[in-house]
């Protein structure tokens, strides 16, 4: 058995009972873990230097497949249903025992890293796997310890990746070949099955959604930056409202552009790195991340690349649409240094309403942003799956359902509380479409909503005359220097305000009816923050 790179935990393989490994890879920086998966053919480099690399059949996150074990630890403390679905322990023991025998005779690449920034809140994880692009993918996206604190290192929680492995559902207790399976007591995530780098990342988060509402801190599927006067503002939203877009800001500084923390004292990233969509990216509308596209570090899956001239074709969605880039952090100009900033003052949340129903902006009471936040609303248009025709509501609870282990609720009631003991103020953002449903109406000119953020950052929307919605019960400003007014109300932009008031019904009673489940769990106050078709 050979051994490279710096081991200096005193925490070895044989304490995960691996053993029989041909070569073990500890902690490759990344010029090494590019001439590995390049020696390995695991990738290629494009002109600029980024890696560019195929996963394969899963292109995405495989959410059916992602098990989690029920046991006397987790029986009371996650929430069990579609997202949460259980595994026992004994299946869960016959499918890391048979890990471990996959593993020998293998070349295994491992990472001892940091989820989180705020060292009060930071879990150490150990990352395993057969390829060397995940373990730079890992190295990446997560928080890379000094050679100081490596010495002192002990994972907390182990995550193992082996793509070459198959798992058999009679067995393991699982789905299909392709497994992703969690047991919180035994601090131990098996993935298996899949190449998609992103199972890794989100096992993380999952991780610290598990661990930290027992601390008092909240996890956040969100963006996050800073204002010039140190103000925070946090960006809630599901794939496609804006998330990562709207926080890249070149006037405020970058904390991250996907998952945090919000502790008592700050906004903390959970990451060191990025992880955006690649797909039909524009070097005028984004380039920052555009950028990120022509440098060595950045890790590029099934971004289509001509072998000779090794120039990449963004707009190609032929190995998939869904094309990401992993890179460093601070490849974005004016990033935290910290990775963290002090207490919010507005919180953002996102939504792409292809219904042309909701307003471009609108103030939300804390109760009110409880129920949005319960919600997660957005909406499906036509061509993004297979067999949507018309737009279709989608609701992912806190705006990030599949990563949350435990009871909606309990991240509810922790944002409630952070709001109301920090005055935050909350706004709901449409992004989506006005003057009409998609295919009818346009999508929401990017100017309007900028100038809008802008006015609620600066704190000048404070002072906007509002009305109320007739509909959703929040505030909406009616008069905003530099933005029409008519935009304002999403009703004068329709031609046919009749079915203006039907489609706004409709989308009404979507909201009420897929707020049944939360509804035993909220108080009086949230119930009445619902909308109402009266």
């Amino acid at each position: 058995m050979q051994v490279k790179g710096a081991c200096l935990s005193s925490v070895g393989l044989d304490a995960h009972g691996i053993t029989g490994v041909q070569t073990q890879y500890w902690n490759l920086n990344t010029p090494e873990l590019y001439e590995e998966a390049i020696r390995r053919g695991e990738g290629k480099i494009a002109d600029g230097g980024a890696l560019v690399v195929k996963t394969g059949k899963h292109t995405g996150r495989s959410a059916k497949d992602k098990f989690t074990v029920r046991d006397a630890g987790t029986e009371n403390t996650v929430w069990w249903g579609d997202t949460n679905r259980p595994m026992t322990p004994e299946a869960f023991d016959a499918l890391h025992a048979a890990f471990l025998q996959h593993m020998k005779g293998k070349e295994l690449f491992i990472q001892d890293l940091f989820g989180g920034s705020d060292k009060n809140h930071q879990v150490s994880v150990r990352t395993i796997g057969e390829l060397a692009w995940h373990s730079l993918f890992c190295r990446t996206m997560l928080i890379v310890p000094t050679d100081e604190e490596r010495k002192t290192f002990r994972p907390e929680f182990t995550i193992i990746n082996l793509p070459t492995f198959k798992a058999d559902p009679a067995t393991h207790g699982c789905r299909s070949e392709t497994v992703i399976a969690v047991n919180f007591t035994k601090k131990i995530i098996l993935i298996g099955g899949t190449e998609y780098a992103g199972e890794n990342k989100k096992s993380v988060f999952s991780i610290l959604n598990y661990l930290l509402p027992e601390a008092g801190v909240m996890p956040m599927h969100c963006s996050a930056n800073i204002g010039p006067e140190g103000d925070v503002a946090i960006f809630f939203g599901l794939s496609g409202t804006g998330k990562t877009t709207l926080s890249a800001d070149s006037s405020r500084t970058l904390i991250g552009d996907d998952e945090h923390g919000w502790s008592d004292d700050s906004v903390f990233n959970f990451e060191g790195g990025c992880y955006a969509k690649m797909i039909r990216l524009d070097p005028e509308a984004e380039p920052e991340i555009y950028a990120t596209t022509k440098r060595f570090g950045t890790v590029l899956e099934n971004v289509v690349m001509d072998d000779a001239t090794r120039t990449l074709d963004l707009d190609d969605n032929s190995l998939a649409e869904n094309t990401r880039g992993a890179y460093p952090i601070h490849f974005i100009p004016n990033t935290s240094a910290e990775n963290r900033g002090g207490l919010p003052k507005n919180i953002i949340m996102l939504t792409a309403d292809a219904f042309g129903v909701l307003p471009p902006i609108a103030r939300l009471t804390p109760e009110q942003a409880m129920y949005h936040f319960l919600s997660g609303y957005t909406a499906k248009v036509a061509g993004t799956e297979i067999g949507v025709k018309e737009p279709q509501a989608t609701f992912s609870t806190c705006f990030g359902a599949p990563f949350m282990p435990r009871h909606p609720s309990v991240y509810g009631n922790l944002l409630r509380k952070k709001i109301a003991e920090g005055g935050v103020n909350c706004w709901l953002v449409n992004t989506g479409w006005t003057g009409g449903v998609y295919g009818t109406g346009h999508r929401m000119p990017i100017k309007v909503t900028r100038a809008l953020l802008h006015a609620a950052l600066d704190g000048s929307l404070n002072s906007a005359p509002m009305r109320i919605d007739p509909f959703f019960g929040f505030e909406v400003p009616t008069d905003v220097p530099g933005v029409d007014t008519t935009i304002l109300n999403p009703r004068d932009t329709w031609a046919d305000k009749a079915a203006y008031d039907a489609k706004a019904k409709h989308l009404v009673g979507l909201f009420i009816e897929n707020f049944e489940t939360f509804v035993a769990h909220v108080d009086d106050q949230v119930k009445a923050a619902a909308p109402s078709a009266a």
